[in-house]
């Protein structure tokens, strides 16, 4: 176990149980998703990858995207 989740799980103890029971239940959640999403990654073959990359190729040429900082609200920290 890291030093990291070493300190997380001592923080975790002084809270009542039931903050115990939800920071838990999406823990477990987030393991099961990129378990999923692992597992979705290692079944998408080469043609496959190259079929995405040629399609998002199509959509760029033909104008039919967004840029990202029209899509979020990101502003680059200025430090």
């Amino acid at each position: 176990m890291t030093e990291l989740l070493e300190r997380v799980i001592e923080q975790l103890k002084i809270l009542p149980a039931d903050e115990q029971d939800a920071i838990a239940t999406r823990f477990l959640a987030e393991i099961e998703d990129e378990r999923a999403w692992k597992a979705s990654f290692s079944k998408t073959s080469d043609d496959q990858w190259d079929n995405l990359a040629a399609m998002a190729r199509q959509e760029i040429d033909a104008g039919e995207f967004s840029p990202l900082d029209e899509l979020f609200s990101f502003k680059p920290n200025n430090h």
